[in-house]
């Protein structure tokens, strides 16, 4: 397997900077080009290395056939490592000699070679001269004027004038008027190859004798025709010029290019202008019939090669080749060197003007890979759709009349709508060229053809793209990465953007977005979410869709309502039909006779849709003037059209050639380019049976598909074929919607799309490459020929840092396809190298959308988890800054499907095996996970939903749970689809914090309250806003509080003291209820039978209002509560009370008269929420949540145990059918809990992250967020409890202990911190229990002596010994002492400190039967710093004791001498002490993410380490040395488990844990460790012997790190943080004089 450099310390192939960007732009073609206008750039963006090879050909045979077997090879993996396709144009190689029926042979080769000057990066001419000069073909096309020159010198030759009269014919339709000469089968029917042989034969004879004639005739009168100055020398020359001298003029010659990207091998026998005039038949050289010298064109030979040495000497390469060895065998010696040299010099130049070229076409750092090829593309396309536009000129003024109406106000976007083919693609194009004429020369206007490119076919890219073109259009910052990583933070971006833009005023965007229902339906591209449905004043928006695709007009017009912004693009009338075929003709030059257009008048009386038209066009193009009328074929719909050109197609190319090759196009998944068409084509056994049926192939050992073939199959499907940009290159599509079905009707049934997509599985999985011979059998040899196709290699990998995105794009399709599912398991889902190339190359959802193609069609539960795992994989590419990390997702994918590894063997297990290989075999530090221990696939959390900037504030779902409402930090608000968890709408309008949302009207409507004191009424169908209301305030920062009552259109705001009332329907304000200052009322309900408004204020004040005037009804003082202020509510309607929960624990049901106090809770009620049936009710108050069921009194008690958390509770939600409760705390789970089994605890969700402050659940699907993450998790509570593995260490406190290499672990239990529970973590299952006489506050164990010590509250510490049910050894606590705050073993179990406060106690463990014995403390001593207390300590062989504070101070004491030795000080509280084995290094570790690491013979530091995530949380948990002090573990509460090497203080890896570690504990190899979330974790450290000086561990991490050492500093960088306030200066100790009291 690879090993792909993951922390870049390997040298980056060049490939980095050989993608076309901006930056080889002028500042003004620049600007102008992201304006969106036509501008003419220095070279046509692309990907593509195409060469013209220019050859006689009956000369230098040999040559090409070596360059194609050793030259091209070289040149085509050259190009690969840089990301290009390698593309040769030799149309005379593989070609039979046969005659060119159409004569078109010379003008395909010059369209070609314009194409190579065109598209090549770097070289596209290359000629190979000898000493033939080659084939001089006759004029195809003679203009009018020229050919009666011609004719008339020829008046005294009859036979002359009758040949050229009846070869050539004149074409009035033609512009000028032109003579063509015609194809030979008008006149010699079986010359076509596919006749009968011997007639065939008879009438190529008849041919070439004709053609030679004809050639005397037209050479002899432009020889007279000239002299009498009828034609210039020039014109003339044409009738003498060869093919060869055609090709070098186009390619060289008559180029204006000053750098021409060309070059000429010239090969000269030595001597052999000498020897012309001996026997000339075993000379290099042209000769006549009869075998004697053709004087003629060796003159014209010398001449061509004086011209080129003389005008372009730096492009000529001479080989000089021995009289003596040429011609004659290429196994001599001589001539082998010659070749040799030329391939040798070939592949050198071409690679060298590659290179060249890429360095001038650059990259820029900030861009998007493709930016410039995709903005060209699109602009190229709508250049080509407006320069044959006409007609719709009163659509055109109504379109741009509405755009500039509204330039300068709020407005709707336009859609313009219509059956496919009916021309909205090419209006939209001539309305992005004309807007500019109302709005101004300087607006930017943006146009995308979706679905022409790959980046325009998914919302994603799409937005992305030209968010990032109109930021760097209108001078704004660049498209922020953490924007682009999901959709719903793009769309937020790009609405966002909208708004910025509109705000600067200066100038216009028009964003047009042409056949929006050729969007993939990802993301909800289809919901049409990401579409604004009001435009900001000066930014437009025009859409294009087909009305019956998808139901996306429907969607627009339930949204956007208003018939103006709607137009129909309808059929062309007659008279723009006519004149649409006009300027198309006209556009190529040619016309139609009367005859002709009268029959195109009577075929569309009516005009028809403008595909049609167009299809028509490019049958009428080919009509001559003498065609006559019965012979043109006229179709009346675009299908019909499209089978008259197959069929023609067919007739002219071959049935099976067609079929196959639109077979191959149709069966693609993006497209095929024309390298690989040719390749595929040449892996065709079927087509070259059928090329090779009647000759055989030039080429024993060498079997492609002849180029020349292609070229005119190519030419003659024309505009059916269209470019598509995908995978970073240029494919070939079908260019129609109807097109794609007549190919497929035809040549794609069941049998045969699947041998199309097998073929296109072997070419993609390189089965015929490198070399590999496939045997063909061809009837004329009579035996199988076993020859190379020579088809392009297709590794996974061009180089280290260059991936085969064709391979990846395409491969998985066709296996998929093919049937091919074991090869498709095992090469593509089952292959850890595939998966992290598609990740590293495409992004992580490039792999997830493979996955989910296959589960569609293949029924795998493996394929289902590893989907799932790739999913989860997306939170850990977040934490990624810059390129991917492969270790990162090697560890994560072991990490998480370890446990699956027996159960599914064949796919599972061997990626586990894979990641292992890899992980064993990195050539950087690494941790190795040995069990699985991050979140499994197939579990209860689904996804994580993006969409805001900030923390997210409010969840609200609608009545019938269809959607979901969140608002944030950022005042977005996003609205889901519950059922498929899609984003429907991105609501924006309010500029400060979302406070409060109600959805009402079955979830068509909400309002919204938001500390920028506004409410908004939003319709939920359309996604726009209704109402913008100013709600009145005094700057209070209290609960905002919404009610809808819908029954009387009312909305009610409270707000600190007051209360507003506003109409629904008309946003009026109906009352204003203002309180009594300063009191604020923090609870308010309506009651809607009663009409009445109910607030209570502080110190228990309860209000009554009339609800539809407010005016004060009722008013009394609460009992018992005047000292307490109320701090949440919830409203009974049916029971018409309400219960608030007050500051000091009061839980009271109050209703119109009076109150009850239904419980007393030990602390502040921070929450209460009720159930859908109003049956239960739950109140959260410290780290606990209460329960109570209704009766008729009231609420009773329901669970007698209270639901304990691990941190604050925040949230608490109730299933529909009241069988769970769900709650969410500051310890960042969420925990379920069975109602029906009296509060048992079912599950934990962990993954959030952060602490959980919001939940909703929607029948099983659990939302959560926080206040202080920008995302949504969505969770399965139907999740399959027999996938889980292993059950997780049920601890909740925190205090945890570990031994025997993490088998066994000892924990308080929750609820009974008294009870401490022995876990086998082997069997995942409780294996004892020991009971403690009051609640623990700390656990260590003596692994060796086997004694488990036990700190308790009341300041005891219980010994158990764990190999017998012995006493217990009770050490009691020293007077006025409360809890054990820590306690600490040395290495040799010997000694035993325990801190208190201000107290440690030193104790020995001595030796004894039949467990050891511990006396009283041997040493005791007091801190006497009253401030602070003892936070960590530490005991060293020899009663030496190490101890942190809460203030920071770190301490060294000497029991035996008493002498203490201060440490240099923390800035912030020790919350980690941990010694080195060997007790050479201690560590100490606090809260602000320092770590020390000592050298405690000389009592000083020797390295401080900072490494932290972020700057809010911070803090080292706890720590380990490895057993032989070489590293150190620690584990932060960020998450994060670091290692570092101790003799240098480096920073060796980094892993993200998900969870705060509470123990890590070393093995012989690595550690073990235990999450606060119940994982156990066990990995193995490797550490090569070097480590590469580039190896940076923070390479793709987005975190910061400070190393500081006695002699040196030593930092690693990361941009998003301030090292200066990080990096820490040396601190001078004060605390000499500290004075511990001996006791």
């Amino acid at each position: 397997m690879r090993s792909l450099d993951e922390e870049g310390s390997k040298e980056k192939s060049e490939s980095e900077n050989t993608s076309i960007s901006l930056s080889c732009l002028s500042p003004d073609t620049c600007r102008e080009f992201l304006q969106g206008k036509m501008v003419s750039l220095p070279f046509q963006p692309s990907s593509l290395v195409r060469i013209f090879i220019s050859s006689a050909s009956s000369d230098m045979a040999t040559e090409r056939e070596i360059l194609l077997e050793a030259a091209y090879p070289e040149i085509q993996a050259f190009c690969q490592k840089h990301s290009l396709m390698f593309e040769v144009i030799d149309l005379r190689w593989g070609v039979c000699d046969v005659i060119d029926i159409d004569h078109m042979s010379t003008q395909l080769c010059l369209e070609e070679i314009e194409s190579c000057q065109e598209l090549s990066v770097g070289p596209s001419f290359i000629g190979l001269l000898g000493n033939h000069y080659g084939h001089r073909p006759i004029p195809r096309l003679i203009e009018e004027e020229e050919f009666e020159a011609l004719t008339a010198q020829l008046t005294g030759d009859p036979t002359a004038t009758h040949l050229l009269t009846f070869w050539y014919w004149k074409d009035e339709n033609a512009i000028p008027s032109m003579y063509v000469l015609q194809p030979i089968t008008d006149h010699l029917p079986h010359s076509h190859p596919a006749a009968n042989q011997a007639q065939h034969q008879e009438n190529v004879e008849v041919w070439r004798s004709m053609e030679k004639d004809l050639a005397s005739a037209l050479r002899l009168a432009a020889w007279k025709a000239e002299k009498q100055g009828l034609i210039s020398h020039e014109q003339r020359h044409r009738y003498n010029k060869s093919e060869t001298e055609w090709e070098i003029e186009h390619g060289l010659l008559n180029t204006q290019e000053t750098d021409v990207a060309a070059s000429i091998f010239l090969r000269e026998v030595e001597g052999l202008d000498k020897h012309l005039l001996e026997e000339t038949s075993t000379q290099p050289v042209d000769t006549e019939e009869n075998g004697s010298l053709d004087n003629e064109a060796q003159q014209l030979l010398r001449s061509l090669k004086a011209k080129i040495a003389s005008h372009y000497p730096q492009h000529l390469k001479v080989h000089t080749v021995p009289r003596n060895v040429y011609p004659g065998n290429p196994q001599n010696k001589g001539y082998t060197k010659y070749l040799n040299e030329l391939c040798e010099q070939f592949i050198t130049a071409t690679n060298h003007q590659i290179l060249e070229s890429l360095r001038y076409r650059g990259k820029g750092s900030e861009e998007p890979e493709g930016f410039l090829q995709e903005l060209s593309h699109h602009m190229k396309l709508c250049l080509e759709s407006c320069r044959v536009f006409c007609g719709r000129q009163d659509l055109l003024d109504n379109i741009l009349q509405s755009i500039r109406q509204s330039d300068e106000q709020v407005h709707t976007p336009l859609t313009l709508y219509g059956l496919p083919g009916c021309g909205k693609t090419a209006l939209m194009c001539k309305l992005s060229e004309q807007v500019r004429t109302l709005l101004g020369q300087e607006t930017v206007v943006v146009i995308r053809q979706l679905g022409t490119s790959q980046l325009s076919s998914a919302i994603h890219s799409l937005l992305r793209d030209i968010c990032f073109q109109v930021c760097l259009a209108f001078g704004l910052p660049p498209l922020p990465v953490q924007a682009t990583q999901a959709c719903s933070d793009l769309i937020l971006f790009f609405h966002n953007l909208l708004l910025t833009v509109s705000h600067f005023g200066r100038q216009s965007l028009v964003l047009f977005f042409d056949s929006v229902d050729q969007l993939s339906p990802t993301d909800g591209a289809h919901r049409l979410c990401w579409l604004p449905k009001d435009c900001p004043p000066k930014v437009h928006i025009v859409i294009s869709t087909s009305p019956a695709e998808h139901g996306i007009l429907e969607t627009l017009r339930e949204t956007m309502s208003a018939p103006e912004a709607y137009f129909e693009v309808g059929p062309l009338s007659r008279e723009e039909g006519g004149k649409m075929l006009e300027v198309l003709l006209a556009s190529v030059r040619r016309k139609l006779s009367p005859a002709q257009q009268t029959v195109l008048q009577h075929s569309f009386p009516q005009g028809g849709h403008a595909l049609l038209l167009k299809i028509v066009f490019n049958e009428a193009r080919r009509w001559a003037s003498y065609t006559l009328p019965s012979a043109l074929t006229i179709a009346t719909t675009a299908q019909e059209a499209m089978h008259h050109l197959c069929r023609r197609l067919e007739k002219l190319h071959g049935m099976v050639l067609v079929a196959h090759m639109l077979g191959y196009i149709a069966s693609s998944r993006n497209g095929l380019s024309d390298a690989e068409l040719k390749d595929i084509l040449s892996l065709d056994d079927e087509v070259l049976s059928e090329i090779y049926q009647h000759c055989s192939p030039p080429c024993k050992t060498i079997l492609r598909f002849p180029p020349l073939l292609w070229a005119r199959l190519r030419r003659d499907i024309g505009e059916c074929l269209a470019e598509r940009q995908a995978d970073g290159f240029t494919l070939l599509g079908l260019a129609h919607r109807q097109f794609t079905e007549v190919v497929k009707n035809r040549y794609l049934l069941a049998q045969d799309q699947t041998k199309r997509h097998l073929l296109l599985a072997d070419f993609f999985r390189g089965t015929w490459s490198w070399g590999v011979k496939k045997p063909l059998t061809l009837p004329l040899l009579g035996k199988s020929l076993n020859a190379d196709r020579k088809v392009a290699p297709q590794p996974l990998w061009f180089s280290g840092t260059t991936a085969n995105r064709r391979k990846l794009s395409e491969l998985p399709f066709h296996l998929l396809n093919a049937g091919r599912i074991e090869e498709l398991k095992q090469d593509v889902l089952g292959n850890m190298n595939w998966i992290i190339c598609k990740i590293v190359a495409t992004g992580i959802q490039g792999i997830v959308n493979d996955f989910a193609m296959c589960n569609e069609r293949i029924n795998c539960p493996e394929l289902h988890l590893v989907q799932d795992t790739l999913l989860l994989l997306k939170p850990a590419l977040a934490y990624i800054d810059g390129d991917i990390g492969v270790s990162i997702i090697y560890t994560e994918v072991l990490a998480r499907l370890y446990d699956f590894m027996l159960p599914y063997p064949d796919l599972i297990g061997k990626l586990c095996q894979q990641c292992m290989s890899w992980l064993n075999a990195c050539p950087h530090p690494v941790l190795i996970p040995l069990c699985g221990f991050l979140q499994p696939p197939g579990g209860l959390l689904k996804m994580t939903l993006t969409g805001f900037l900030k923390g997210v504030t409010v969840l609200e779902l609608s009545s019938d749970r269809r959607l979901l409402v969140a608002g944030s930090q950022d005042g977005t608000m996003v609205v889901w689809i519950m059922e498929d968890i899609e984003v429907m709408h991105t609501l924006t309008g309010h500029s400060a914090e979302v406070r409060c949302v109600k959805v009402f009207g079955k979830g068509t409507c909400a309002v919204s309250a938001a500390m920028d004191y506004t409410l908004r009424i939003w319709n939920l169908v359309s996604g726009r806003q209704k109402f913008s209301i100013q709600d009145s305030h005094s700057g209070e920062q209290h609960l905002y509080q919404l009610h809808v009552d819908e029954r009387n259109r009312i909305v009610y705001s409270a707000l600190g003291a007051k209360v507003n009332a506003w109409h629904l329907e008309t946003a009026e304000h109906i009352f204003q209820i203002s309180g009594e200052a300063p009191a604020a009322w923090l609870c308010t309900a309506v009651f809607e039978p009663r009409r009445v408004v109910m607030t209570v204020s502080e110190g228990g004040m309860l209000s009554l209002w009339d609800s539809s005037t407010g005016e004060l009804q009722y008013k009394c003082q609460l009992s018992e509560l005047q000292e307490e202020a109320p701090t949440c509510s919830v409203l009974i309607q049916k029971q018409g009370k309400m219960i608030a929960g007050f500051s000091r624990g009061s839980l009271s049901m109050i209703f119109s008269n009076g109150n009850t106090l239904m419980e007393k809770l030990p602390g502040r009620v921070r929450f209460l929420v009720v159930s859908e049936d109003e049956s239960l009710l739950a109140a959260g108050f410290g780290v606990y949540v209460r329960v109570f069921l209704t009766n008729s009194k009231g609420f009773h008690r329901f669970i007698t145990a209270d639901l304990e958390h691990e941190g604050v509770v925040h949230t608490a939600v109730f299933s529909p059918d009241n069988n769970i409760i769900v709650t969410g705390s500051q310890g960042e789970s969420i925990l379920v809990w069975s109602l029906s089994e009296q509060g048992l605890l079912t599950d934990i969700l962990d993954g959030m992250g952060t602490p959980v402050t919001l939940l909703a659940l929607c029948g099983d699907t659990l939302v959560s967020a926080s206040h202080m993450a920008p995302y949504l998790k969505v969770w399965d509570l139907t999740y399959d409890h027999k996938r889980k593995t292993l059950a997780r260490v049920p601890d909740r406190t925190g205090y945890i202990a570990v031994s025997h290499g993490g088998n066994y672990i000892y924990f308080p239990q929750a609820g009974e911190r008294h009870k401490i529970i022995i876990w086998d973590s082997t069997e995942g299952a409780e294996c004892d229990t020991l009971d403690t006489s009051s609640q623990v506050s700390c656990l260590e164990v003596a692994e060796q002596k086997e004694l488990l010590f036990t700190g308790l509250v009341s300041g005891t510490v219980l010994v158990f010994p764990l190999n017998s049910r012995q006493d217990v050894v009770c050490i009691p606590p020293p007077e006025s002492q409360k809890q054990v705050n820590h306690m600490a073993l040395n290495r040799q179990e010997e000694q035993l400190a325990i801190a208190y406060d201000d107290l440690v106690l030193v104790l020995d463990v001595s030796p004894g039967k039949p467990c050891p014995v511990i006396d009283k403390p041997i040493y005791t001593f007091y801190t006497q710093m009253p401030a602070a207390v003892i936070s960590s300590v530490a005991v060293l062989a020899n009663y030496r004791v190490l101890y942190g504070m809460s203030s920071g101070d770190l301490f060294l004491y000497d029991c035996l001498h008493s002498k203490i030795f201060p440490l240099e000080v923390h800035r912030c509280k020790v919350t980690c002490l941990e010694t080195s084995y060997g007790e050479q290094w201690a560590l100490s570790g606090s809260e602000d993410s320092l770590q020390c690491l000592w050298d405690l013979a000389l009592c000083q530091w020797q390295h401080e380490m900072c490494y932290y995530k972020t700057s809010f949380l911070k803090g080292i948990q706890c720590a380990c040395f490895s057993k032989d002090d070489k590293y150190l573990y620690t584990a932060s509460f960020d998450h994060s488990i670091t290692v570092w090497d101790v003799l240098s203080g480096s920073l060796l890896a980094v892993q993200y844990a998900y969870a705060t570690v509470n123990k890590i504990v070393p093995t012989a190899d690595g550690f073990v460790a235990t999450t606060r979330l119940g994982h156990i974790i066990r990995e193995r450290f490797r550490c090569p012997r070097s480590i590469s000086s580039q190896y940076n561990p923070l390479h793709h991490f987005k975190a910061t790190c400070v190393v500081k050492s006695r002699n040196k500093e030593v930092v690693n960088p990361r941009e998003q943080h301030d090292l200066g306030k990080a990096s820490r200066n040396q601190i001078q100790t004060s605390k000499l004089s500290q004075i511990c009291v001996i006791v």
